[in-house]
């Protein structure tokens, strides 16, 4: 692999054991194709390579699935808990070794498992094999199934005894695995619920310094940049990988940092991680900020303009009652011209006069004059409207004040009593202080929450100090890690050397790194009556959480292979 990477020849990686013609023509055109699959294939087991050339480890993925498979076949025995095992490489083919196949005759001949509780997906050839078989997982006849993502990770609902799933590999696709876990971490599983604190257990086999570390990084980006775009937090040239592991119930970037096998970088994961989260938070605040200050400066420029209009009106209230002349009762005397009106005293025919002028003016949105009432001028708009799907025009009329205000009453409508229509624009300027009350109660609103942005337009991060540190402890452990990963200048030539050759080590030590993560499928409580065996009293496994939701712990098995 060092030789391809150092020179983009995949010839140089075949060994005696491996013909050239197993090799693809298209997969030596792209030799990037064919070491991919190379290393998927020797992540999962190297006799995906080659058969003959390699034989069976107690460290390989099928010896640590098998010895997983039979713990948790145990542990729940009683229950008859079943379990899925899923990979996309090595499926079952009849009269061909396969990764399915091994694993099955590792728990027949090794822990003695009746072969017949254990079934391939692939032996289904139509969906009424499909249903029995997912049938008899739910019963318990079956205890273990395996499948592709394609074939099991869909449209199976044998989810009643489940109590762990096992990914011999990885997908490529963030919903692949979703859908995969999806199988036991739904509602309905019985088993769960009752016997394991609704938490199904997820099972990881993935290798040190492999495809598998790659891969999980893959997941760990689609699944930022899909999660950011669902919930429109997606910017237009950074992907902000702020808390986005939690919302996807997998923290895939700690997963690339365990599978590397130094623990420094597990470590940089997490401080990596709190960075990212401080300069989020940093990142909002200075949002809400600007924010802030935008909404100052549109509270200022507000209360400018009601305390402009104020001041206007109570200078056309003031003019007015200078002006108004009034009755005996009190009430205002109308007196009002009219354009075209020689009789300014005679209401039926200004009355008329103003229903003509309301028929036939057209002023194309500009305010024309067309009389006088104490010296005020009282004009007419023409503006455009729809009714009935139909454009038309309409007249309003208004009392224009000294300065930029424009009175009105009953929206500028005119009544069609005569009387009543005269009077529409004394009655306009009699509203002016209700004009006035009306604004004054605006800039209330509007200067209500002033406070509150003031206080956030002059905040300070809190916080600044401790993201410096944190990224003075990254800075650091970055130059701790490039100093651990470069090989001595003496051991470079002995690990060229082995990549030629082939030669590969398997250590016999395994790390098993577990967390909680929830999957929030609620768990729904009238489910089918289906019999369960009764465990003994004092089983562990018997407290039930009042937690309807069923969950999943994840745990990795790493077998460590040094290529």
């Amino acid at each position: 692999m060092l030789v391809f990477a150092n020179h983009q020849n995949s010839k140089k990686i075949l060994n005696d054991a491996i013909s050239n013609s197993y090799i693809p023509c298209i997969s030596l055109c792209f030799p990037s194709f064919l070491m991919t699959d190379y290393a998927r294939k020797m992540s999962l087991d190297l006799r995906m390579i080659d058969e003959n050339a390699y034989s069976d480890h107690i460290d390989n993925k099928a010896s640590h699935c098998a010895k997983m498979l039979n713990d948790y076949y145990q542990k729940y025995d009683v229950q008859k808990g079943t379990q899925f095992v899923f990979s996309d490489l090595g499926t079952y083919k009849p009269g061909e070794w396969n990764v399915y196949s091994e694993i099955k005759r590792k728990l027949v001949e090794d822990y003695y498992i009746p072969s017949y509780e254990i079934r391939f997906i692939q032996e289904c050839k139509n969906e009424k094999a499909k249903k029995a078989m997912v049938d008899a997982m739910n019963r318990g006849d079956i205890r273990i199934i395996f499948g592709s993502t394609s074939m099991l990770g869909t449209g199976v609902n044998a989810q009643q005894r489940a109590v762990a799933i096992h990914h011999l590999d990885t997908p490529w696709r963030p919903s692949d695995l979703e859908q995969r876990n999806g199988r036991a971490v739904r509602k309905g599983n019985l088993i769960a619920k009752e016997f394991a604190n609704n938490k199904v257990d997820v099972i990881i086999y993935a290798v040190e310094r492999s495809l598998d570390s790659y891969k999980f990084n893959l997941l760990h980006n689609k699944q930022l940049f899909i999660n950011q775009l669902k919930t429109n937090t997606l910017g237009s040239r950074t992907i902000d990988e702020g808390s986005m592991d939690e919302d996807s119930g997998m923290n895939f970037s700690e997963y690339v940092a365990v599978l590397s096998g130094n623990t420094d970088l597990l470590e940089k994961a997490r401080l990596d991680k709190k960075i990212t989260t401080l300069e989020s938070e940093r990142k909002n605040f200075l949002r809400e900020r600007d924010a802030a200050n935008g909404k100052l400066a549109e509270i200022e420029s507000s209360v400018s303009f009601h305390s402009d209009k104020i001041k206007e009106a109570q200078s056309d209230l003031a003019l007015f009652e200078q002006r108004v002349e009034r009755d005996t009762e009190g009430l205002p005397v109308n007196k009002l011209t009219i354009k075209g009106v020689e009789d300014s005293t005679d209401i039926k025919v200004i009355a008329a006069r103003l229903q003509e002028i309301d028929e036939k003016a057209r002023t194309k949105g500009e305010y024309n004059k067309i009389g006088e009432i104490y010296g005020f001028s009282i004009m007419v708009k023409t503006e455009s409207t729809s009714k009935d799907l139909f454009d038309c025009s309409v007249n309003r009329f208004f009392v224009k004040g000294q300065e930029s205000i424009y009175y009105t009453y009953n929206n500028g409508k005119l009544a069609t009593d005569p009387k009543l229509a005269c009077q529409n624009f004394v009655n306009a300027l009699e509203r002016i202080p209700k004009v006035i009350e009306s604004h004054e109660k605006e800039m209330e609103k509007v200067v209500a929450n002033k406070d509150v942005y003031t206080n956030i337009a002059n905040g300070s991060w809190k916080k600044e100090d401790e993201l410096r540190a944190l990224k003075g402890e990254a800075a650091e452990l970055d130059r701790k890690i490039a100093l651990t990963l470069a090989p001595p200048e003496e051991e470079k030539e002995d690990i060229g050397q082995e990549a030629q050759h082939g030669a590969i080590q398997q250590s016999k030590s395994v790390n098993v790194i577990s967390e909680s993560r929830s999957y929030k499928n609620s768990f729904s409580k009238n489910t089918d009556n289906i019999p369960l065996p009764t465990s003994p009293k004092n089983n562990s496994q018997q407290n039930v959480s009042d937690n309807n939701d069923i969950t999943s712990k994840v745990i990795i098995s790493k077998p460590k292979w040094k290529m």
